[in-house]
């Protein structure tokens, strides 16, 4: 879903831009709930505020209920359907395929400094190694980054104040 939404919202509609988006998915990510959803959630709330969050989410989440309460109703059909196991193993494989899609488009617009890099190798040995909850390996992330950009920001505005004197 959030190689859709990317090329939906940021390159077919321009309603946000690649930074906006890669911003609502780090929200998504920190908050319960699916991730594209989340993120469809904020996106339509910057866009039409309340009622845009609203039918936005909506907009996520109806297909998924159809589809699921079609399979539910004939779950049992399906999982003794030897076709419907074999599309199952070729839909994990492209679901694996999207996911690294995605983590490489992703990592070629965030990852833009030394920082970022040292950042994010360090964050995912943490999370491969380790059981610290996401959410805690994303906080983790984020305080690092505020206080790498507050050191670089106050190093430029020395350099500023020594070139002005």
């Amino acid at each position: 879903m959030l190689p859709m939404l990317e090329r939906e919202l940021v390159q077919k509609r321009k309603w946000v831009t690649e930074e906006e988006i890669l911003d609502c998915y780090a929200i998504g990510q920190c908050t319960p709930g699916i991730i594209a959803v989340n993120t469809a959630t904020f996106v339509g709330y910057k866009k039409e505020k309340i009622l845009g969050g609203i039918f936005a989410t909506l907009g996520m989440i109806s297909p998924s209920i159809i589809v699921i309460s079609l399979v539910a109703a004939f779950f049992e059909m399906f999982l003794s359907n030897k076709w419907f196991a074999h599309a199952l193993m070729g839909v994990r494989s492209v679901v694996c395929a999207m996911l690294i899609n995605t983590v490489i488009n992703l990592g070629k617009k965030s990852l833009k400094s030394v920082y970022s890099w040292i950042i994010c190798i360090v964050i995912l040995a943490l999370g491969f190694f380790t059981k610290i909850p996401t959410v805690v390996l994303v906080l983790m992330a984020a305080t690092v980054g505020i206080i790498v950009n507050e050191i670089k920001f106050r190093r430029e505005e020395k350099k500023g104040d020594s070139i002005n004197e």
